[in-house]
């Protein structure tokens, strides 16, 4: 796949280009050139600083939609082991928008579950671009119950921009597979962690989403609606979408602070497609410590705060 450089990733790609010909002139030319090296990595480490340390809400759904970001399967094949991937809802067909099975994280057992996109053209048309269909949460559905029959932890990896909202989606009840989700995910006896590792769109993700804990990627995104779709309804006009990215406060930062979700995972300097490993080895560790902690309770008191947790979710004030 060809190199993929947002508008405000350019200056990063220039400078890049520019060592990148340093380093050639000096290889063709046997010219020591070091001092300019050091001074263009210089200036390129400073300029990822002032970049990713200052990024804007609009920024980060940029970053989150990025096409050679790490996906769930990436991160499946990175951080776990013997993965036994599960097919069907049993009902329709198999969805490959999600994608789920058993699997082994440091050698403890979990249901693992995400929605998965494409690479190519291809697969985006096969995986329908990250969009489940009703099958796809029937099919996640039926894998969770599984889990929750062997005492096995759920983790579901979230990147969605929603579920598919086409015409054979509404035919086959879209709204009641997504609802059913929600309400049995709260009767589950097992831990449930759910993790935003892209996009985070809608009832799309909160169909596989009611996690006892719910992280985010540091430039992931979480929201009732894209901002595209807000700027369309508020302004008419999706030019509005940096506005409208804002006003929804859908960034890692401002959820945290609302108290949807429940802690940031870290990535590499300049977004996790830039290196997968190490986003790998970031949602590694958060996904071990949060469940060793939600492994030390009962059945019961998970149910208990995983209910609450959702319950106290958009507490308002009544002005006078």
């Amino acid at each position: 796949m060809a190199e993929f450089i947002l508008e405000f990733e350019k200056p990063i790609s220039e400078l890049e280009k520019k060592i990148q010909e340093w380093q050639r002139i000096s290889a063709d030319n046997g010219l020591n050139v070091d001092e300019e090296l050091e001074m263009l990595t210089r200036k390129l480490e400073q300029t990822k600083k002032d970049i990713y340390e200052n990024l804007t809400p609009w920024q980060r759904v940029q970053l989150a939609r990025h096409p050679q970001r790490p996906y769930t399967l990436d991160y499946v094949n990175l951080i776990c082991s013997d993965f036994l991937e599960f097919h069907g809802d049993r009902r329709y067909r198999d969805d490959a928008a999600i994608v789920g099975g058993f699997a082994k994280i440091d050698n403890r057992p979990i249901m693992v579950i995400g929605t998965q996109k494409g690479r190519d053209t291809k697969e985006n048309v096969m995986r329908n671009f990250g969009c489940p269909h009703p099958e796809g949460y029937r099919k996640a559905l039926r894998l969770m119950q599984v889990a929750d029959r062997a005492g096995v932890p759920i983790v579901c990896f979230i990147d969605t921009p929603g579920a598919f909202p086409g015409l054979a989606s509404e035919e086959r009840h879209i709204g009641e597979a997504i609802a059913v989700n929600l309400r049995e995910m709260f009767d589950l006896s097992v831990p449930i962690l759910a993790v935003v590792i892209g996009e985070g769109g809608s009832g799309g993700a909160l169909g596989i989403g009611i996690g006892n804990k719910v992280l985010i990627m540091e430039n992931s995104y979480y929201s009732v609606i894209t901002p595209e779709g807000c700027a369309a309804i508020l302004w008419d006009d999706r030019s509005y979408s940096a506005k409208a990215a804002e006003a929804l406060k859908l960034s890692a930062k401002d959820l945290v602070e609302l108290k949807i979700v429940d802690d940031i995972i870290p990535e590499p300097m300049g977004g996790a497609h830039r290196d997968f490993n190490g986003a790998a080895q970031c949602v590694r560790k958060a996904v071990l410590k949060h469940l060793n902690a939600l492994c030390k309770m009962s059945p019961e008191a998970l149910k208990e705060q995983r209910y609450e947790k959702f319950r106290h979710i958009g507490n308002f004030k009544e002005g006078k």
